[in-house]
């Protein structure tokens, strides 16, 4: 035990991210869900206090303009951009990630020409986040396709001459498995179907290269590794050479050309602005905006915090290795990095009450049913020593 302290100590003091955790409002706890909600960025209180303070109570409807609320889907879009390897102009942020979606994979039919075409197929990750999968059956009646789930490495022979539309998770929910996004979305291209990737788990840990491998539509939220708050907005991605023909299913006055014309006939603004539905939800918005200026530190990068990102779990699996009794878990994480996510996924039969304990002992990760144990790692704000501390309680929580 002393060993593997003493090893979190060292790892901690060469940590070029150690200083990055000073950003964000922590306490003893060691938290381990930024998967599912990321921590408070410390300038995101201040921020939302100008915002409804100055820029609501002050200049009310004058911050359209001179506040920039406006612009505000594209220019946090712009910041969320180069986090998913994106060239500025193809993100607008806005409604949630189920909505952005149905967007995108409606979209992804009509780009694919659809029925009419002899696509009339929609492949779905068989293991994906359930709400994937009621939008992509609900999207399927919408528009004449049939919904087929299967794995994901199941999805180069399934390829043919029906696929309209793929949907795949970058990073499995569940077991935190990274998938092959360049391989599966070269693939989809070569049979004539629409890509759409899932980026929720990865995006903000690490790299996903949404240009350089030719990813058609893309869709996440900003709340986990991007900590932008509890259901702040997500993101919708258009590659620049399919935004003249993106047919968004929800077209909305914030879509159109010339939004305040206040036409009756539909006719969608160029860009990703044809992404946008209605209002924009400003106060979760701006607090997003706060929360992205982390990565501007100049020792923020993504490549950065995936390579902490690796270290943080090898050592975690590491730490549980030699602290767990053998056979009490089972990692349903890969081990191999190119398969690896942000998160380490632990099996045992009595997960929820274990996961209870843990948290009530200050480790705070999160049960899925029946028997996983997710623990999510956040390079921005973890450090070596949190991680082996959760293993020790982890071990002495199993008994």
């Amino acid at each position: 035990m002393s060993d593997l302290i003493e090893r979190a100590r060292e790892l901690d003091a060469r940590d070029p991210l150690a200083a990055v955790r000073a950003d964000f409002v922590l306490d003893e706890v060691v938290y381990l869900d930024g998967n599912s909600l990321g921590a408070l960025p410390a300038n995101v209180p201040g921020a939302v206090e100008d915002v409804v303070r100055r820029q609501w109570g002050e200049l009310r409807i004058r911050s359209w303009t001179e506040s920039g609320w406006w612009t505000a889907p594209e220019r946090i879009g712009d910041l969320v951009a180069p986090l998913v390897g994106a060239a500025a102009g193809q993100i607008v942020v806005g409604d949630s990630t189920s909505v952005n979606v149905f967007k995108a994979l409606v979209g992804a039919v009509r780009l694919s020409g659809g029925p009419d075409a002899g696509r009339d197929e929609i492949l779905v990750d068989a293991s994906t986040f359930p709400t994937d999968g009621y939008i992509a059956a609900s999207a399927a009646r919408m528009t004449g396709c049939t919904v087929r789930p299967l794995a994901p490495a199941e999805v180069p022979d399934a390829l043919g001459p029906r696929t309209a539309a793929v949907l795949l998770n970058h990073v499995d929910y569940r077991t935190g498995r990274l998938h092959d996004l360049p391989a599966l979305t070269a693939a989809i291209r070569a049979a004539g179907a629409v890509s759409v990737w899932d980026l929720c788990h990865s995006a903000g840990a690490l790299p996903v290269g949404l240009d350089s491998h030719g990813v058609d539509l893309a869709v996440g939220c900003t709340y986990k590794f991007l900590n932008g708050g509890p259901g702040s907005p997500a993101y919708l991605y258009v590659r620049a050479g399919l935004q003249d023909r993106f047919d968004s299913p929800l077209p909305g006055w914030n879509s159109h050309a010339e939004p305040f014309g206040m036409r009756p006939e539909y006719a969608p603004a160029d860009g990703a602005v044809r992404g946008r539905v209605g209002t924009p939800d400003i106060l979760s918005m701006l607090a997003l905006e706060a929360a992205l200026e982390v990565w501007s530190r100049p020792d923020v990068s993504v490549d950065a915090v995936r390579a902490k990102s690796l270290a943080l779990t090898d050592f975690f699996l590491e730490c549980v290795a030699a602290y767990v009794p053998e056979g009490r878990v089972v990692t349903v994480t890969p081990r191999a990095h190119a398969e690896r996510g942000s998160q380490v996924a632990l099996a045992c039969e009595d997960a929820g009450e274990v996961m209870e304990r843990l948290i009530a002992a200050g480790v705070v990760g999160d049960f899925r049913a029946p028997d996983v144990l997710r623990f999510g790692f956040t390079p921005l704000y973890l450090s070596f020593a949190e991680v082996e501390r959760a293993a020790r309680v982890l071990a002495d929580t199993l008994g």
